[in-house]
């Protein structure tokens, strides 16, 4: 069954999560974390996201990013 279409609504907060393929440990060290950490960070600086905050475990990620409408 397809995804239902996903709508964009500038200017407000957003709570993304990822999950890793089959629930899988793929951020288990803490190598692995902040090496995630540093690209959003980068993603940050490109796109002009506002990150309010974030989580990242050793098999998935929680944002809150908040759209400055800058792209």
């Amino acid at each position: 069954m397809p995804r239902a279409h996903r709508y964009f609504l500038p200017g407000y907060n957003w709570h993304i999560t990822h999950r890793c393929n089959k629930k899988e440990f793929l951020l288990k060290s803490a190598k692995d974390r902040r090496r995630w950490l540093h690209w959003l960070f980068e993603a940050r600086k490109r796109y002009g996201l506002c990150v309010l905050n974030n989580v990242v475990t050793s098999s998935h990620i929680h944002l809150l990013v908040k759209d400055t409408g800058n792209l």
